[in-house]
C-alpha cells in the first residue's frame, strides 16, 4: 500500500524549518503506518511509544521538561535506541498524555537534532481544550482516509492513475479507461478510504470483509463517544450521528435539528454536533450567499450540511448494500445523490486549506465553492 503523506514526511524531515510533527485524522486513517513506514524508509531506526497501550510512558513527562533526561527514561524502559537525527521518534495516541503535548515546545527550542513525529486520534478534540501546547511550536499534517488515486494504487491500477495524471484539459474520456474508471469509482463508494477496507479488497477481494472491518471502525467511533465525551452529551453524539443518513436523504439537505429527534433544538446539540467536528468524524459544509471574497464573510451560518469524512462509512452507517455495486449508477444516485457528494467533498478536502462551502442557486442546483483563506 502507498500513501501520498508520505512525499509530505519525506519533505518535513529535508526541511531546515523542520519542528516537531503532528498528524491529525479520524481514528483508523492510517497514520500509524504512515509513520513507521516512513520510519523504516528514511531513518536508521524507529523509537515508538504509544501513550494508550503503555500509560506509564507517561510519568516521564509529569515532573521535567528536560528533553535528555526524557529520552533517557523512555530508552531504559522500552530498550529501544533513540540517536539525533538518525531515530525517528514517534509519540503515538499522544491526546492521552497532554504533558507530552505540552513538552513538543522543549524538543523545538531545547532539543531540534531530534526528530519527533506524533499521531492522534482524537487530537482536535484534546487541542480545543484550554491546556494545549503553545501556538508555533509544531508542524501539523492531515491524513484523511485514502483517496480514491491512492485506492486505485493498492488496485495495482497503475495505469489509471498514470492516465489521471496526465489529464490538463477537459476533454471526453475514452471508453478504455472510462469503463473501468466507473466500475473501480462504483467500489471506491463500497469500500470507503479506511486502509483496513482498502486492504479487504484489493487483497483479498472479500466484500464481507469490508462489510465488517466498516462495521467494526463506526463501532469504535461509537466507543469514542462514551470514552472521551462528557457523559451528558454521549446520548447527543449518538443520535447527531445516526441521523446523518437521514439528514442526507432529503432533497434539501440542509441539517435540521428536528430530524435528530422530535422537538429537538439547536442549542440542545451544537456542542454535540461540534464534537464531532473536532473530532474530525464529520464535515460542516455551510451555505454561502455570495461568491464574494473573503467567503467567510458570507457564509450563513443557519445553513449548513453534515457529511462523513468517509464515503465508504457513510455507505455503511447508511445501511446500504454492496450489492448496489451492481445495480447500473445506483451508487451515485442513491440517497438524492449524496453518496456523491460525499465523495466529492472528501476529493476536494486534501487539495485546499478550509472546508469548501456550496451555494444554493435560485434553480435548486448546487455548486461548490472553494475557499483558499
Amino acid at each position: 500500500m502507498e500513501r501520498l503523506a508520505l512525499n509530505d514526511l519525506k519533505a518535513w524531515k529535508e526541511s531546515k524549518h523542520r519542528k516537531p510533527l503532528l498528524l491529525k485524522g479520524v481514528r483508523q486513517s492510517g497514520k500509524t503506518w504512515i509513520l513507521k513506514e516512513f520510519g523504516k524508509r528514511y531513518y536508521k531506526n524507529v523509537a515508538y511509544f504509544n501513550f494508550e497501550e503503555n500509560e506509564e510512558y507517561k510519568q516521564f513527562f509529569e515532573t521535567t521538561k528536560d528533553i535528555p533526561r526524557i529520552l533517557q527514561n523512555l530508552m531504559m524502559a522500552s530498550g529501544q535506541t533513540i540517536k539525533p537525527g538518525e531515530s525517528l521518534i514517534i509519540f503515538d495516541e499522544i491526546q492521552e498524555c497532554n504533558k507530552a503535548l505540552n513538552t513538543l515546545k522543549y524538543f523545538h527550542e531545547n532539543a531540534p537534532e531530534y526528530h519527533v513525529a506524533c499521531a492522534g486520534s482524537l487530537l482536535g478534540i484534546a487541542l480545543s481544550k484550554p491546556a494545549s501546547f503553545p501556538v508555533g511550536k509544531v508542524d501539523f499534517l492531515d491524513v484523511a482516509p485514502m483517496t480514491f488515486t491512492e485506492f486505485l494504487m493498492a488496485n495495482g491500477d497503475g495505469n489509471l492513475v498514470n492516465y489521471l495524471s496526465n489529464i490538463e484539459t477537459i476533454e471526453k474520456v475514452p471508453n478504455a479507461f472510462y469503463n473501468p474508471l466507473y466500475e473501480k469509482l462504483k467500489m471506491y463508494f463500497v469500500t470507503g478510504g479506511m486502509p483496513e477496507a482498502v486492504s479487504a479488497w484489493t487483497e483479498d477481494r472479500d466484500v464481507n470483509l469490508v462489510q465488517k472491518v466498516l462495521y467494526n471502525i463506526l463501532s469504535a467511533y461509537e466507543r469514542d463517544f462514551a470514552k472521551h465525551a462528557d457523559p451528558k452529551e454521549f446520548p447527543k453524539l449518538s443520535l447527531v450521528w445516526k441521523s446523518i443518513p437521514s439528514q442526507l436523504a432529503r432533497e434539501n439537505k440542509k441539517f435540521l435539528y428536528r430530524v435528530i429527534k422530535e422537538g429537538a433544538r439547536a442549542r440542545e446539540y451544537e456542542d454535540a454536533l461540534q464534537w464531532l467536528c473536532d473530532a474530525a468524524l464529520i464535515y460542516k459544509v455551510f451555505r454561502n450567499t455570495s461568491p464574494g471574497l473573503p467567503l467567510s464573510s458570507y457564509d450563513d451560518l443557519s445553513a449548513f450540511k453534515i457529511y462523513l469524512v468517509d464515503v465508504g462509512l457513510l455507505r455503511r452507517l447508511s445501511l446500504l448494500a454492496p450489492t448496489a455495486f451492481g445495480e447500473g449508477n445506483r451508487l451515485f444516485t442513491e440517497f438524492k445523490g449524496a453518496l456523491s457528494e460525499n465523495y466529492i467533498l472528501q476529493a476536494l478536502i486534501g487539495q485546499i486549506e478550509a472546508v469548501p462551502r456550496y451555494l444554493s442557486m435560485e434553480t435548486h442546483t448546487m455548486k461548490w465553492i472553494l475557499s483558499f483563506n
